[in-house]
């Protein structure tokens, strides 16, 4: 099977998202014009990337410098996201922690063969999803903070110390950042068909090999995940990865 740019795939685009628009508006979402722009960047950035992408592919330092670019650019988007860009530092070890050694395994044990065209995907939809855990556990945790904020000071006065006052508010919140990944994993071929299934189903693989990259996914996705998120709640409980407000709210 072949999607190829074309009529038909704009037409579908732009029916689309006429649909997106129209949905929100009657919705009252109020996410319309936010939606138009999250497409036209989706078009331009994906058009840009396969550029590269095809530039570098043939190179596998190259591909290792393309990744590099992807990480940080997935640093920096989450960093804003949870609302604290002054962290990066941290928000990078976090995410690293878990990316490193989970692309580092897949490629040590040559489940996917250590070339450009396979790093490149592979790495990105590990350091995509590791960036979503990212985000989902900051804005949760950082929001149970600031509306707990008077469970934390009975915590100081019962005599506990900052890092465990911040882990009876955030604990239960960590394990929620994973919780949709696990849904998928769960789902998976049940309920959906994950994109590594489709990609390799529609570059003429087989039922068995599109299998096989998505259970290689999905895993890898845990894994990612898990460390990531048990760094960044650390990195919080340590007051390491705090927004501003935060940071001066939560004194010992």
């Amino acid at each position: 099977m072949d999607v190829s740019p074309g009529w038909p795939v704009v037409a579908c685009l732009l029916i689309l998202l006429v649909v997106t628009v129209v949905a929100n508006r009657l919705g009252g979402l109020g996410l319309g014009r936010q939606s138009v722009l999250a497409g036209g960047r989706a078009v331009v950035q994906l058009t840009l990337v396969a550029l590269i992408i095809t530039a570098v592919v043939g190179s596998l330092w190259l591909s290792f410098l393309g990744v590099l670019a992807m990480f940080a650019t997935a640093v920096a988007t989450t960093s804003k996201r949870v609302g604290a860009p002054g962290t990066w530092p941290w928000a990078a070890a976090a995410m690293a922690c878990g990316v490193v050694p989970v692309v580092t395994i897949i490629l040590a044990t040559g489940a996917v063969p250590l070339k450009g065209i396979a790093v490149i995907p592979i790495a990105g939809i590990v350091i995509g999803n590791t960036m979503t855990v990212h985000t989902l556990v900051g804005r949760r945790t950082f929001a149970a903070l600031r509306e707990e904020h008077g469970q934390y000071e009975a915590c100081l006065s019962l005599g506990l110390t900052s890092g465990q006052a911040i882990d009876e508010i955030i604990a239960r919140r960590v394990p929620e950042g994973i919780l949709p990944s696990l849904d998928q994993v769960r789902t998976s071929g049940v309920v959906t068909l994950p994109g590594a299934f489709i990609g390799v189903m529609l570059g003429g693989g087989s039922a068995v090999q599109a299998a096989t990259a998505q259970v290689l996914v999905l895993f890898a996705i845990m894994a990612t995940q898990s460390i990531t998120a048990s760094v960044q709640a650390g990195l919080i409980r340590r007051r390491l990865l705090l927004p501003a407000d935060l940071d001066l709210a939560l004194v010992s």
